[in-house]
């Protein structure tokens, strides 16, 4: 997509698949924590985290978490865990890798499974990945993956679109780094007015053309634009994702107008999250779509330029405490 010939002028209010992967995000020595009896979890009033019932630690020179890292990806190895003749132990995905040769004795692997050690891991118990960000959960070992592809406090993914960026942080963080890093237009309001226009709207690829970050009641939202194929006819798309998650993203709605000659399409949705991804949100068409035609036809004029004003309002449904209905709150 050419970027040169797309220009965006905004205008806000007030202001201007159950395959789990392993600790790839961020690795953290957790031996301290791991304990081969079952803990209760209590949260006491100050908001502190209290772990009751059976020894909480071991501390060894060499511990049983340690024992169960591969010496090869350093990820915790799930079964089948491999050994060579001599004992060394590896995961199976960097068997696969190291073609049938022991990495420390360089001995060959064959098809040797460590049950000994399967079974150390299913009697322990270790503590979500993300413990240092704020979950307090505690699982059995085999169980620990399922619950850290769905936490509540892993770290998002970068949400632009124009690259397949692998940055992961907190909402601060990726605000400063949208901002920073992929010069991401910021605007504060909840009205937006954003003008988008190409010399050439014949030439539609796979590509995002726009990015816009809102800053709203204390909450971020990513306003996408962009064009692609739709089988075989291209159109063009609009919506907006929640920087936050699914729960939170449900208090909120925003609708997208798109118009001329006197004609106007509208659209009324609940931002998704960026937890789902970019690509996700595309591929379900959960937003305003704009047929080619019928943009050209909004542009105006000999239809051969692409002029596009697409405006929009975001709102926080609010219940009225005497009646339990929904009232929209509107950002001043």
């Amino acid at each position: 997509m050419d970027f040169d010939n797309i220009e965006c002028v905004s205008s806000s209010d007030g202001l201007d698949e159950d395959e789990i992967h392993h600790h790839n995000l961020q690795h953290h020595h957790l031996h301290q924590f791991a304990s081969p009896k079952p803990h209760n979890v209590n949260n006491n009033n100050n908001g502190n985290t209290n772990v009751v019932g059976g020894p909480t630690v071991i501390a060894p020179a060499t511990s049983v978490h340690e024992l169960l890292e591969c010496p090869v990806c350093t990820n915790s190895m799930y079964p089948p865990i491999h050994q060579c003749h001599n004992g060394h132990t590896l995961c199976s995905t960097c068997k696969t890798r190291v073609q049938n040769r022991c990495p420390t004795c360089r001995q060959e692997l064959g098809d040797i499974r460590c049950l000994a050690l399967e079974k150390v891991a299913e009697s322990l118990e270790l503590p979500c990945k993300y413990y240092n960000l704020g979950c307090p959960e505690i699982f059995p070992y085999y169980s620990k993956l399922k619950h850290e592809a769905i936490c509540n406090f892993r770290p998002y993914n970068c949400p632009y679109a124009g690259s397949e960026c692998s940055v992961v942080g907190d909402i601060p963080f990726l605000v400063a780094h949208l901002r920073d890093d992929h010069k991401v237009d910021m605007h504060t309001g909840c009205t937006f007015n954003h003008r988008y226009v190409k010399s050439n709207p014949r030439e539609v690829e796979n590509a995002t053309w726009m990015l816009t970050v809102f800053h709203c009641f204390g909450q971020y939202f990513c306003l996408h634009f962009e064009a692609f194929q739709l089988g075989m006819a291209p159109v063009y798309m609009a919506f907006l994702r929640f920087m936050g998650d699914e729960t939170e993203a449900r208090n909120y709605s925003y609708s997208l107008e798109v118009g001329g000659n006197g004609r106007k399409l509208i659209w009324e949705g609940t931002p998704r999250s960026v937890r789902d991804s970019h690509r996700k949100v595309r591929d379900s068409h959960d937003g305003l779509i704009i047929q080619r035609n019928m943009a050209l036809f909004f542009s105006g004029g000999d239809r051969k330029e692409l002029k596009l004003r697409v405006t929009g309002r975001i709102w926080k449904e609010q219940q009225s405490p005497e009646t339990g209905v929904c009232i929209p709150n509107l950002c001043s």
